[in-house]
């Protein structure tokens, strides 16, 4: 079995992305790490060369800045970087910038990968989600941080990247795919008041060309408001191990009153429906899940 890993890359330093340790955390598993850089405005392919594999295999990509309605760009580019991977590849393991997968993970990736190679019928690997927010003590816990994605599909042409780069569809249609015993720790929300308004500030080009709106949320305040959430819990346990530096060197500190919530009267029976039976109603999902 062959697995390649991708993933793109473009301002990476600029916006604090946990490339290094998103690729990291994959590497043990794929045979190759093809990494797609667009120049951008800072070093991004240094730091990814930093990281000293001979699995990686860097090409190079200039993300074209007129797409600018929906992140359709992020799609553009992840089908690009689909397009470079080894023929002889099963597997595409799919990891974005700001996604990490935990080493305790491996074993059940690994197994669920070459248990479905074989089978047709299965498209995609569909993993659960932890959404970090603030800080690496709090985890999103409300209808608004998506549950599951799919980060491994099969290594098929017809297979594209769909909208922002968010799911897959192939021929249009959603994949079939199967869950992995596996959690993705999504670590986009991670970021000092400062670094995380300026990444907001540099993100949104990318999903409106409405030039009034850009502009005035550029001119708005230079620090995120945290308080700005419905529902967060406490994550009480361990991040992986290739985040522990970045997570050691954290320089802000902030306290959230977990015990607050703010939902509609709809949202509270959503909320609490979901809570006594895992059933997350009226949900959309970018995946068809099979028996396999």
């Amino acid at each position: 079995m062959k697995i390649s890993g991708v993933t793109i890359v473009r301002n990476a330093q600029l916006n604090d992305y946990p490339v290094v340790e998103a690729i990291r955390s994959i590497l043990p598993l794929v045979d190759e790490m093809v990494v797609s850089v667009d120049p951008g405005d800072d070093d991004s392919e240094g730091l990814v060369r930093s990281i000293g594999s001979t699995k990686i295999r860097v090409v190079h990509s200039r993300w074209d800045m007129s797409l600018r309605e929906g992140g359709v760009v992020y799609a553009v580019e992840t089908n690009k970087v689909l397009d470079q991977v080894d023929p002889a590849s099963d597997w595409v393991f799919y990891i974005q910038a700001d996604e990490v997968i935990h080493e305790k993970y491996h074993a059940a990736i690994r197994e669920a990968a070459l248990h479905h190679k074989d089978n047709p019928r299965v498209e995609g690997l569909l993993f659960r989600y932890l959404h970090f927010y603030g800080t690496y003590d709090y985890v999103g816990d409300s209808r608004k941080w998506y549950r599951h994605e799919v980060r491994i599909v099969k290594n098929d042409p017809a297979i594209r990247s769909y909208k922002d780069a968010q799911g897959f569809r192939k021929n249009g249609r959603k994949l079939q795919v199967v869950p992995v015993q596996a959690e993705v720790y999504h670590y986009g929300w991670v970021k000092s008041p400062e670094q995380l308004k300026r990444k907001q500030k540099h993100v949104l080009q990318f999903y409106t060309s409405d030039e009034k709106r850009l502009e005035d949320f550029r001119s708005g305040p230079d620090l995120f408001n945290y308080e700005d959430f419905d529902a967060l819990r406490l994550f009480t346990g361990q991040h992986p191990a290739v985040m522990q530096n970045r997570i050691a060197a954290r320089n802000w500190q902030v306290q959230l009153d977990i015990s607050r919530k703010r939902f509609t009267p709809k949202g509270w029976f959503l909320y609490y429906f979901e809570k006594l039976t895992g059933i997350r109603l009226f949900a959309f999902s970018n995946h068809r899940i099979i028996r396999a």
